[in-house]
């Protein structure tokens, strides 16, 4: 027999390869830790035995999980959403597990089970959801509003659920009483915890801030978090019940953000030991055994929900296009949907084999989640009639406000970077145009005048609207190195030469984005510090001319375009010694270009006085510009000197064309 430790020890070693390789093969953890569960336990390698005490231990996952939830529930959040929260997400919720139960009646598992069922298969997976929306840059989109917006609702019907699955199992004579029974207690407790805790919370968190001491603060929290799921449990409702309360008291103080950065390790990591104890429930050989049960189970189940959610969002008057996603995101299983159905599993509403089988269904639609929503643009154009009509209106919407726009630059983003940007192009008098896809901002910035409209900046039919051809560059402002792989792939098949200049949070993506293409990239990390040490330098004493030339030195090594300035048609007229200036020049090699297959120590550009900065080669790192390197059609080939050396190079670079 296991001890606790043991157990704990076999479940994080099994957690941390799977979770390892999950990153890998870039699927969402929470499948990994469902696949580590299958294969520790009782019925593959054995490893583990699915004893009460293990299932106690994995119950402090759900607790950590619903404090979370708790922290995000919060009157203001819900006023602005209540219209998708209250009217699609109650609806949803609803008919799905009014469907769970006809299906759990005609099946013979009876109505108490139905609910069950009903309760579970209404969930979907806010951990999956919310991740790839995010990687994709659709939160903002009316489809992820709604996704989001349906997604708390569930959240919040999970607390129901767990007061009404326990009482199900009562006998039918005792159903009735037992449910009031839990109602009234659950009324009378969270009524107490409620309003006599807010004020209590608020003065107690205050009192341990003041003594500036990170451990007792986080101790207070699992103190707190704890000891109201321990009062919940001994009130006859759920361990996470109570978490879900002292994450809702939290949430009105001012501590909140801090608490939940506190509290994440322990939820994430308590959080993936539940959902191994979720994959060791699973009977391999029982699902074996019945495939085409599983396949069942898992289709049909996937089918109605996207039938329910797309129905009532086509009620709800949302366009064909965003019904049809908002169904295909929210069509599969959620953790909570585990939560309810190891309840019931334990209850003995379902049956053994029947829970093997419903498990499998949940863990396959979930895998099946990325794919599914990776394909919904297509799914939506080929099913939606309007959807074409409302792509066509927005992106001519889009090309109108460019159409005589030349030599401008796309900025990707029109957060407070893009901003920031947009305001230095227009003191320069550069004409840019913005992508964002946050309503609200795009609503007041237009209003004030700015040039920038609703589009997704990572598809190719957006950028190409905005006036890809005729640009001069384009910067993405987000710090999101998926969506900026993405627009360089679409720059680089549409003009192979155009500079694209990249925003990252730090130099791990550095390297991946420059063999996409990236002109340049722009690390935070490495320009705060920067900051940082002129401010420190300036303030020990050192002249500020002296501070101004190591910065544009530390600069010039790092960014191969500060050395030097790409000329404008205006620069000419603004300074009479603009001939004799140093500055950079883009030539990209066309297929006939004499450059082409010779190598940069043969076309001796240096005899000329000019210098080959860089050369860019899309779909490859930068190569070195070194005399042995051989050009290829494609290649953009940075120059650097004056006018006239820099016009000779590029002559003798381009002969031939």
């Amino acid at each position: 027999m296991l001890n606790t430790l043991e157990i704990v020890l076999i479940f994080l070693g099994a957690a941390v390869g799977v979770v390892a390789l999950a990153r890998k093969l870039h699927l969402p953890p929470l499948l990994g830790y469902l696949i580590a569960g299958i294969a520790i336990g009782p019925h593959a390698l054995g490893f583990v035995p699915n004893t009460p005490e293990t299932r106690y231990l994995a119950e402090f996952g759900v607790v950590f999980l619903m404090f979370s939830i708790g922290l995000e529930f919060n009157l203001a959040k819900l006023m602005a959403m209540r219209g998708v929260v209250f009217g699609l997400g109650l609806a949803q919720v609803a008919l799905t597990t009014l469907f769970g139960i006809v299906a759990g009646m005609v099946l013979g598992l009876g109505w108490q089970a139905g609910v069950a069922l009903g309760g579970a298969l209404a969930m979907s997976s806010t951990a999956i959801l919310v991740k790839l929306f995010a990687e994709r840059g659709e939160l903002e989109t009316p489809h992820g509003r709604d996704v989001i917006g349906v997604l708390l609702f569930q959240d919040l019907a999970v607390v129901p659920f767990l007061i009404l699955v326990p009482t199900l199992a009562r006998e039918p004579e005792n159903l009735g009483p037992a449910l009031g029974l839990a109602l009234l207690k659950a009324a009378v407790v969270l009524g107490l915890l409620l309003f006599a805790g807010r004020k209590l919370v608020r003065l107690w968190l205050t009192v341990v801030a003041r003594r500036r001491s990170t451990e007792l603060f986080v101790l207070n929290l699992l103190l707190m978090t704890l000891g109201l799921a321990y009062i919940t449990e001994h009130a006859g409702l759920s361990l996470a019940l109570g978490a879900f309360v002292a994450g809702m008291l939290i949430s009105e103080t001012e501590y909140r953000h801090q608490v939940e950065e506190d509290i994440k390790p322990f939820r994430d990591v308590l959080l993936g030991l539940f959902f191994v104890t979720i994959g060791m429930l699973l009977d391999v050989r029982s699902v074996i055994a019945q495939p085409f049960v599983v396949l069942f189970l898992t289709v049909i189940p996937v089918l109605v929900k996207f039938a329910v959610v797309a129905g009532l969002a086509r009620a709800f008057r949302r366009p064909q296009g965003t019904a049809i996603r908002t169904g295909i995101a929210l069509a599969q299983a959620g953790e909570f949907g585990f939560v309810l159905l190891a309840q019931a599993g334990g209850l003995k509403l379902v049956d053994s084999v029947l829970m093997d089988a419903i498990l499998a269904a949940m863990l396959l639609s979930m895998i099946a989640t990325p794919f599914l929503i990776a394909a919904s643009d297509r799914i939506a154009m080929r099913f939606a009639r309007d959807e074409w009509m409302l792509k066509s209106l927005a992106l001519t919407q889009i090309a109108s406000r460019t159409i005589k726009s030349n030599k401008h630059v796309i900025v990707c983003g029109y957060g407070r970077n893009g901003q920031s940007i947009a305001r230095v192009l227009a003191a320069e008098g550069v004409a840019y145009i913005a992508l964002d896809l946050d309503p609200e901002r795009i609503r007041e910035a237009a209003a004030a005048g700015d040039s920038v409209v609703f589009a997704d900046a990572s598809r190719k039919e957006a950028l190409m609207a905005a006036g890809l051809a005729r640009a001069q560059a384009v910067v993405v402002t987000y710090a999101d190195a998926p969506a900026a792989l993405r627009i360089l792939h679409h720059v680089n098949e549409a003009r192979p030469g155009l500079p694209v200049i990249v925003r990252v949070k730090d130099d791990a993506q550095m390297d991946r984005l420059h063999a996409a293409g990236a002109a340049e990239v722009v690390p935070e990390t490495f320009e705060s510090s920067l900051m940082l040490a002129s401010h420190a330098l300036l303030l020990s004493g050192v002249p500020i001319s002296k501070v101004v030339r190591r910065v544009r030195s530390v600069r010039d090594s790092r960014y191969a375009t500060l050395r030097g300035f790409f000329h404008g048609s205006s620069d000419a007229t603004e300074d009479l010694a603009e001939a004799v200036h140093v500055r950079l020049h883009s030539v990209t090699l066309e297929a006939d270009a004499s450059a082409v297959a010779q190598t940069l120590g043969e076309l001796d550009l240096e005899s000329l006085g000019v210098q080959v900065v860089s050369v860019r080669r899309p779909g490859t790192m930068p190569p070195a510009p070194e005399p042995g390197l051989k050009l290829a059609a494609g290649d953009v080939v940075v120059l650097k000197g004056t006018p006239e050396p820099v016009a000779l190079a590029e002559a003798r670079l381009l002969a031939g064309q």
